[in-house]
């Protein structure tokens, strides 16, 4: 009940803080910083060399003021410790924060009040997925349907980079169509599909998720178009002419919605007799029991899952042997156990009874209609509920006038409202209201920014926290239009952050923010790491990272704890690869760590995969991420035609990565960057490929070395004095994360007068131990957020809303206009 008075004290205190920044940098004396530029960056900075186009020379410190674009670039080198270059003479760290906080101090004296623009934003396929299920409660895999977004930073909500062409507008008419006969429902459909297991899943052990006390199988989420019986076809059990996986008798079940509806068994005495006498006509009878299982399922979106019951291996609980045959030379590799080996054919409905009010049906029939003379004015009111909530605005007439004739044409092509209804979601779901945000100035707007008025708002914030359009909440406070309200919205940003719809900020933010949401990338080099790396690590990496990263975001602590955090989840596959002994079992639990090498997210196993070659290590892979994700200092691109094939050459005596990092910066053009990015990645070098712990590298016969100079003459050694040497300056870190998380707020990339704005969120959230909630709270209550700049006339706004037409038949034919 306290949140937002302090949302409030915070916009106080913020503009304090900033008022006291701006009066201590005018009452500095600037020669004590000024020299600093003078001594150490006019050798290459000056009217002769002009090195990067700049020149310190005759400049005086009302020079920040006028150039703020030029002097936030060189805050940013001076952060990062990337200049003056390695082989310079090198300030004291003291000399660095000083001219540092001297800079931003002046920065934000000079910059007042701004505000960027952003065009016209479409929906990128992530979004338009979760905007669907909001609204319709129907999901899709935005994958299947929609082509590849452009990444900026990681990102794929950029709206300078989410630019349309005829096709692409293509596939999000057909899949708009797709959505609305999904959500309608349909009482007679026949759909045929397949489910396969994922390639990564252990059959023959405990799948995590999967319910207690079953062993392998697969699990599916479906949208059934109809009351009726569906019928599933398990088309491969592993029973093979060499019948091992039958030696003994198992269970297969099949729950929906973890509620069992089948159970059948396979393998024992009598099916193993009956495939040794008969072979392949044998095998076929057997598998004839899990073809066509007939289920009873309800129209609407149900998980469905076909599993094994656990069952013992041995006569008794006395261990035996250690003995693990996956390790042994002699092990054949076929299963002892029925394996889901192949997909899981469904067909249906049979003898459908018609539609239940599903999620989705309730969702959008907020009426029906009891006779054909009321079809019309339920199927406006249909209409206008929807495409508010679609368009996230109030609807005019002039919506309405635009979407009916896609009901009477539907009613009178399908014969049935339902048909008429099925017309209307699909105009509304391809309508360029729904798939694009757009700011608009009202009338009388100043000359440089106005505010966004409170739907604009309502969607900025609902999509940046949610990444799907405004709930009704949001919707009802925009109409009243108390939602710009400092109190209000501080109370919203906490309820939004307390949903289960902000899992969505570590999904589409942070782990595309700190580049693990591919770790599909790396391939590990099976002749090196195969015996410790397959692709159920690689899934446990994810599983790991995705929840550790939650346990700090969504659980609003200190956002350096990501760095810092002496906790984990591990399974007991993930827990022996990184030598922690006490974890028995398939699912993942929360750990504390006693080694403090695992601690945060420099210990993580997706990070140091991620930033990793696959035949080995990479200090400049590992050295460029801890620089650009962490310290926000990304280093400058090597230039063109640079050698950096690091491969031993045949027949030579491999060397350390170390050994041969140092030969390559022997170059003076190589040293100036490598000497900064090199230093962080090797710390971290006792990490294999695959995030295991080595002292030793056996390739090169020689003992890992992991002591390194840090830019600014800092000696650390290991993972965690590079850790402490991170955390040094205490706002760095946070800094760096609230400037990408601004970015994705905003949806486009930050611009220097963003600067002082991201610092004084900053600073606010340090008054709250950097939680993560104050700093999303200093992000949505800046100007950066709640304003948008005028488009000057000579801009060009790159990308505007298509307009789409559909012919009679939603979803095969547009064009653009």
């Amino acid at each position: 009940m306290q949140r937002p008075r302090l949302f409030v004290t915070a916009t106080v205190a913020t503009c304090v803080v900033g008022a006291a920044a701006a009066l201590l940098y005018r009452s500095e004396q600037p020669e004590q910083h000024w020299g600093m530029l003078q001594s150490y960056c006019s050798d290459c900075h000056n009217d002769i060399d002009r090195s990067g186009d700049l020149t310190f020379e005759d400049l005086t410190p009302e020079a920040v003021a006028e150039h703020p674009e030029v002097f936030e670039a060189v805050v940013r080198k001076l952060r990062g410790r990337l200049m003056p270059p390695p082989d310079r003479e090198q300030p004291g760290q003291a000399e660095v924060d000083g001219l540092v906080g001297y800079l931003e101090r002046g920065l934000e004296d000079a910059s007042g009040t701004a505000a960027g623009y952003v065009q016209a934003q479409r929906l990128n396929r992530t979004q338009y997925a979760e905007a669907v299920k909001g609204l319709l409660g129907v999901e899709i895999d935005p994958a299947e349907y929609l082509p590849t977004e452009i990444e900026v930073d990681g990102f794929t909500n950029i709206a300078a980079a989410l630019t349309v062409s005829p096709s692409f507008v293509e596939q999000y008419v057909n899949v708009a169509s797709t959505v609305a006969h999904l959500a309608v429902g349909e009482p007679e459909p026949k759909v045929a599909t397949a489910y396969f297991p994922p390639p990564s899943d252990n059959q023959r052990a405990y799948i995590d998720g999967m319910p207690l006390g079953t062993r392998g199988g697969t699990r599916f989420t479906h949208t059934f178009p109809a009351d009726g019986e569906y019928r599933f076809t398990v088309t491969n059990l592993g029973a093979g002419l060499y019948p091992r996986a039958l030696e003994t008798e198992h269970t297969l079940v099949v729950l929906v919605d973890r509620n069992e509806q089948w159970r059948g068994n396979i393998g024992g005495p009598d099916d193993l007799a009956l495939l040794d006498r008969g072979g392949a006509p044998a095998r076929a009878e057997i598998m004839e029991r899990f073809a066509d299982i007939p289920l009873e399922i309800e129209a609407g979106v149900h998980e469905v899952i076909l599993t094994f019951i656990e069952r013992a291996r041995a006569a008794s609980d006395e261990q035996i042997s250690t003995f693990s045959p996956t390790r042994s030379f002699s092990f054949s590799g076929a299963p002892r156990v029925p394996t889901i080996v192949a997909g899981i054919d469904m067909i249906g409905p049979y003898r459908s009874t018609g539609l239940s009010p599903s999620q989705s049906r309730e969702l959008l029939f907020i009426c029906e209609p009891e006779v054909v003379e009321r079809e019309r004015a339920c199927a406006e009111r249909i209409t206008a509920n929807l495409a508010k909530r679609a368009f996230r605005r109030p609807v005019t007439q002039a919506d309405l006038d635009r979407l009916m004739p896609f009901y009477g044409q539907g009613r009178e092509e399908s014969g049935s409202f339902d048909g008429g209804i099925e017309f209307v979601v699909t105009a509304v779901l391809a309508s360029p209201d729904f798939l694009y945000r757009a700011i608009t100035p009202g009338q009388d707007v100043p000359a440089d920014q106005y505010a966004l008025d409170d739907f604009e708002l309502a969607s900025r914030l609902s999509f940046f926290l949610w990444s799907q359009g405004p709930d009704d909440e949001l919707l009802e406070l925009a109409d009243a239009g108390e939602l710009s309200e400092p109190e209000i919205l501080g109370a919203q940003v906490d309820r939004m952050l307390a949903d289960p719809r902000a899992e969505t900020l570590v999904t589409n933010f942070a782990l595309p923010w700190l580049n693990l949401d591919d770790l599909d990338a790396v391939e590990p080099d099976v002749q090196i790491f195969g015996f410790e790396f397959t692709e159920a690590l690689r899934e446990d990496f994810a599983r790991e990272i995705g929840l550790f990263v939650r346990s700090i975001l969504l659980e609003d602590e200190n956002v350096r704890q990501l760095l810092t955090a002496d906790h984990t989840f591990l399974n007991e596959r993930l827990a022996r690869h990184y030598g922690v002994a006490s974890v028995v079992g398939p699912q993942f639990r929360r750990v504390v760590l006693e080694d403090d090498v695992r601690h945060g997210l420099l210990g993580k196993g997706a990070v140091l995969l991620r930033t990793s070659y696959g035949d080995r290590t990479s200090p400049v892979l590992r050295g460029v991420w801890v620089l650009e994700k962490l310290m926000g200092t990304p280093p400058t691109p090597p230039p063109p035609g640079v050698e950096t094939d690091l491969t031993t050459p045949e027949g030579e005596q491999p060397k350390t990565i170390r050994a041969r990092l140092e030969q390559h910066r022997v170059s003076p053009n190589c040293q100036g960057c490598h000497g900064v990015i090199d230093p962080y990645g090797l710390a971290l070098e006792n990490f294999t490929v695959t995030g295991r712990w080595r002292d030793y590298d056996t390739a090169a016969r020689a003992a890992i070395d992991p002591s390194t100079t840090l830019p600014g003459e800092r000696a650390i050694r290991g993972p965690v004095e590079l850790r402490r040497a991170l955390l040094a300056s205490s706002d760095q870190f946070v800094q760096t994360l609230t400037e990408k998380l601004m970015m994705y707020a905003l949806g486009r990339e930050l611009e220097y007068f963003d600067m002082p704005q991201v610092r004084a969120a900053v600073r606010a959230a340090a008054a709250e131990d950097y939680r993560f909630s104050a700093i999303v709270a200093g992000i949505v209550r800046s100007d950066a957020f709640r304003m948008q700049a005028v488009l000057r006339d000579d801009e060009d706004a790159e990308s505007e809303p298509v307009e789409l037409a559909l012919d009679s038949a939603p979803g095969r034919q547009i064009e653009r206009e």
